[in-house]
């Protein structure tokens, strides 16, 4: 059987089952074993335990359980409710400034906690209702909430730049550094945006008011003392952030140290200030920590197997060939590399996305001389619309759930802009490159 042929089955028999809804680690792992036993030989099939072994042994991979273990700590706690009610208070005299706290605290709290869902049900919770009640529409207030969420997934610490340092072999270190500057690019655009169109809402919906509609609740304005009493719970956040950012750029521990230090952190402010110090609390905080940390390294020690498969049968060296052939100018390759990663991003979740595509896009974009860490934060964006964008964005049934009473057509339609921004940022990226690059290229750290 020819090496296309084998490929094109492997392909298929992997989208089959990740479409079936099995688990992604166990769909990933049962195509590797099935190709193992029907092409490999048996001593290969001998040593599977020992290959995955091999490649688990990687210090690095402590990062991952340690930066759970720290948004398990900030998520299970009421840390974003505190951070949005603080940075309203401090920004409420702002045009759209309820909106511009609702981003900020998307942004700050993604960044800590990790995970977009829990950074949309944390801050919409509370965001949604008191923007609705202020003139702002339904699509911009659930689209800046669930395009806010996403920025976890870029601003450091980052799971996602963590699994793809793993897979392109490249300094995770290096990604996190990247990762700021894009990071404030759209965290500056969505508050741009969200300024902008406040001002329509906010006059639409006292123009319906006047007319007889739904009357809009006044801006609210707070003294010095109701600002500064918010400071002992927001002061904590700025804290440990500032201690990450300290000891990983630096220069005075590796990512994997900085991670222990952000849990540890984590842990102390939630034990300190929101007293979850009784073991019900910590047993929710460590028992949601085990329970993602081991689905994460379960469906990378699944993925190492399922691409040392397509290395072993050629798999991975023939696509790269065939990419590498095609009559594509840099650029236009690259086009074609984002059109298939947002066809993905329509139907799998990031981590099976960079686990299982970035082994076969490696050595063409080594070809075509793109910076591999540059395209970490690449991807990285195109993975975070992946979670806005129809048919399964995550984020989209997280706001259709803490917001029930609003439509799903009408989050798509919120969403929409905040899309074409992240492409405006792609493109900008693309353009003026040391937006992400100027910070690694000129660290002087250990």
């Amino acid at each position: 059987m020819s090496t296309l042929t084998i490929g094109a089955l492997y392909g298929v028999a992997t989208f089959v089952l990740l479409f079936s809804g099995m688990p992604i680690a166990f769909a990933v792992g049962a195509v590797a074993l099935v190709f193992m036993f029907a092409f490999m030989p048996a001593a290969n099939i001998a040593v599977i335990a020992e290959t995955i072994y091999s490649e688990l042994d990687n210090f690095t991979l402590l990062t991952i359980p340690l930066f759970v273990l720290m948004g398990a700590a900030i998520g299970k706690s009421r840390a974003g409710e505190d951070l949005y009610s603080s940075l309203n208070r401090w920004l409420s005299r702002v045009p759209g400034g309820l909106g511009v706290a609702n981003v900020l605290a998307c942004s700050v709290f993604a960044a800590m906690c990790g995970s977009s869902p829990a950074t949309c049900s944390a801050i919409g919770s509370s965001g949604i209702p008191q923007m609705r009640a202020r003139g702002y529409s339904e699509e911009l207030a659930t689209g800046l909430i669930a395009a806010g969420g996403t920025l976890g997934i870029l601003i450091p610490p980052s799971l996602t730049l963590i699994l793809y340092g793993l897979a392109s072999e490249q300094s995770i270190g290096k990604l996190f550094m990247a990762g700021i500057g894009p990071g404030l690019l759209l965290t500056a655009m969505f508050i741009v945006w969200t300024v902008f169109q406040y001002r329509r809402d906010r006059l639409r919906a006292t123009v319906a008011a006047a007319a007889g509609g739904a009357a809009v609740a006044p801006i609210e304005h707070y003294t010095w003392s109701e600002r500064l009493e918010t400071l002992p719970r927001f002061v904590p956040f700025l804290v440990v952030i500032a201690l990450i950012m300290m000891a990983l750029y630096g220069g005075w521990a590796t990512p994997s140290e900085v991670a222990g230090i952000g849990a540890f952190a984590a842990l102390l402010m939630v034990v300190l200030i929101y007293r979850c110090y009784r073991w019900p609390d910590m047993r929710a905080i460590l028992g949601g920590t085990v329970r993602e940390s081991c689905m994460v390294m379960l469906i990378i020690a699944m993925s190492f197997l399922y691409t040392y498969v397509m290395s072993y049968l050629h798999i991975t060296q023939s696509v790269a060939e065939w990419l590498i052939a095609l009559p594509l100018s840099k650029w236009a390759f690259f086009f074609w590399v984002n059109v298939l990663l947002i066809v993905l991003g329509f139907f799998l979740p990031p981590v099976a996305i960079i686990l299982m595509v970035t082994p076969i896009l490696l050595p063409a974009l080594k070809a075509h001389h793109f910076d591999l860490i540059w395209f970490g934060v690449i991807m990285t964006i195109l993975m975070e619309m992946g979670l806005i964008h129809p048919p399964v964005g995550l984020n989209l049934f997280v706001i259709n759930g803490i917001a029930p009473d609003i439509p799903l057509s009408k989050i798509v339609w919120g969403v929409l802009p905040f899309l074409v921004l992240m492409a405006v940022g792609i493109v900008l990226l693309c353009f003026a490159p040391d937006i992400a690059m100027f910070i690694p290229n000129h660290y002087q750290g250990k």
